[in-house]
């Protein structure tokens, strides 16, 4: 066989394992899939309609929110759920696994391809559950052309490898899953201060920067635009840039530490 044939097959070995583990402990997936589906909650239904009245103006009612909402937590579904990716690698690292696989006649990249594949599958998943609750409570995206959908969908497939490789990497480095767990948390919390809730100029203009020069506002503001059909501006590029750039950057940081003895 090939190189590239072996690369394949070992990775989907890794890949069927790393969903294996998922089925048979669900708890994780499901602890961290709760957050964006009870912020979605507890926004819409006890702030909808003062947050409406902000955004959409006086007469406003709450669905103007639930558009505005459900792009930002879609996102924060993924940041959420690469946290689950951050303690699985630890726990590999840690409990031996990977010692064990090094010994073996495997390619040395299946381990870290099948944690990424699976990870943005089970984001995937998320995103399609969570993105089911906000059409439950009110989100329609009727403006948006098949073209859209596609480009939107494309995103949230890159927007997760890349929170992906940067969790594999977070994972790589942590002495033990709650570390690991601890160290992914920007992941969940850069969306809190993004324009995810609010407009960024509705803002302190100190706060402002912050919210706006971050991965997830661009990616959010994009995301937004193509499910409303609304105009998209420059941050079509910007969220393409970021993404590209923190795969990149997730992907040689990953592989660096990987490669170097095991601990």
């Amino acid at each position: 066989m090939s190189t590239l044939s072996l690369a394949v097959r070992d990775s989907s070995t890794m890949l069927r394992r790393n969903l294996l583990h998922a089925r048979r402990y669900p708890s994780l997936t499901l602890n961290l899939l709760l957050t964006p589906i009870m912020l979605l909650l507890l926004f819409v239904y006890v702030f909808g309609d003062t947050m409406s009245a902000g955004i959409g103006g006086a007469g406003a009612g709450r669905s103007a929110y639930v558009a505005y909402l459900v792009p930002g937590l879609l996102l924060m579904t993924i940041g959420s759920t690469t946290i689950g990716t951050a303690v699985s690698v630890s726990n590999d690292m840690t409990e031996g696994i990977i010692a064990r696989f090094r010994t073996m006649a495997i390619h040395r990249g299946s381990v870290l391809v099948g944690h990424v594949v699976g990870s943005v599958l089970q984001s995937v998943i998320s995103v399609v559950l969570v993105g089911a609750v906000g059409v439950a409570v009110g989100f329609r995206s009727t403006d948006a052309t098949a073209l859209e959908w596609l480009a939107a969908f494309g995103l949230l497939v890159l927007f997760a490898t890349a929170l992906t490789w940067i969790a594999v990497g977070m994972g790589l480095v942590s002495p033990n899953a709650e570390a690991a767990s601890n160290n992914a948390m920007p992941l969940i919390f850069l969306p809190l201060i993004s324009s995810a809730f609010v407009p960024v100029h509705a803002m302190p203009g100190w706060f402002q920067p912050i919210a706006e020069y971050q991965p997830f506002t661009p990616a959010i503001e994009t995301l937004r635009g193509l499910l409303l059909g609304t105009e998209i501006g420059h941050n079509g590029w910007l969220a393409l840039a970021w993404c590209l750039g923190l795969a990149v950057l997730g992907y040689r940081w990953s592989t660096s530490k990987f490669d170097q003895d095991p601990r």
